[in-house]
């Protein structure tokens, strides 16, 4: 009798789950609310992927120009100083020629007023506004976010259980993965999809289905000094390994360091067995 009732309550619950979860599939085709983003990122090869990753250079300078020529109208930098970018090789000459090609604030001077001069290598990167108010009112209400950590502030999440190998993988790429799909994965909104107006429709955007920006970037919008080609593809690739290496340039050596500490960790108890058992060892011939 028991195993009887037993048996009707597993129906019942399973007949109570099938219900519910056929009440949601009703309730995604009468236009619940979907998740965002609609389209996962892809998962890109990057050169600083992994234990034994490394910057590519190149590509750090062509993120760089990317900023410089497009993403500087809109967006601050305002953690990263000029003097950082010797570490992308450039030498403090090209560092101070560079710098000096953007206005810095500055004061006040003697008079108690504040001035405006060329950036020296000890600024940071200047904003293009002079408050978030002023960019929020130049760009439909939305504020343009700093470039500084964007990329280790954004990403999506892998779920289960791709996130318990990233934790082997040194997995650190979610931020440039977004970036690239969202800068990459503009799209005309499909039919029956109602955005407001001046938003444009991207479903790589995790906030939604459409952001104020419209599409940065183009093909052939900026001209590469090593004679890559521009195309919106490897420009957005260029720009989110910068944006990676600006929020963390020292990712590379802690993920070297790490390497090497999980290395003597697993030498570390390899060796404190051996002596465990040598020890144990004799003990048993001492009393045996």
């Amino acid at each position: 009798m028991k195993s009887a009732i037993r048996i009707s309550g597993v129906l019942a619950a399973a007949a109570l789950c099938l219900g519910l979860s056929g009440s949601t599939g009703l309730a995604k085709e009468e236009g619940a609310t979907p998740h965002y983003p609609i389209k996962h990122p892809h998962h890109l090869h990057w050169s600083f992927a992994g234990p034994f990753g490394h910057w590519d250079t190149a590509q750090l300078q062509r993120g760089l120009k990317v900023y410089k020529e497009v993403c500087s109208a809109c967006h601050s930098l305002r953690l990263v100083a000029f003097r950082d970018l010797e570490a992308l090789g450039y030498s403090e000459e090209q560092v101070k020629a560079f710098a000096a090609g953007f206005t810095v604030k500055d004061g006040p001077n003697a008079e108690g007023e504040m001035f405006e001069r060329p950036g020296r290598p000890s600024d940071r990167f200047p904003s293009p506004y002079a408050n978030v108010e002023a960019a929020a009112a130049a760009n439909n209400g939305a504020a343009p976010p700093d470039f500084s950590l964007l990329a280790k502030a954004r990403g999506v999440s892998r779920g289960f259980p791709t996130f318990i190998f990233d934790a082997f993988t040194l997995y650190a790429e979610g931020g440039p993965d977004y970036i690239h799909s969202l800068l990459t994965g503009y799209e005309k909104a499909p039919e029956g999809v109602e955005i407001s107006e001046g938003s444009n429709y991207n479903p790589y955007f995790a906030g939604g289905p459409a952001l104020a920006m419209a599409a940065p970037i183009s093909d052939g919008q900026v001209e590469y000094d090593d004679g890559t080609k521009a195309t919106v593809d490897q420009m957005a690739r260029d720009v989110a390994a910068f944006m990676m290496w600006a929020a963390e340039p020292n990712l590379v050596e802690r993920k070297a360091l790490g390497f090497r500490v999980m290395v003597f960790l697993v030498l570390f108890a390899a060796l404190t067995y051996l002596v465990k058992k040598k020890v144990w060892a004799g003990l048993k011939e001492k009393t045996a």
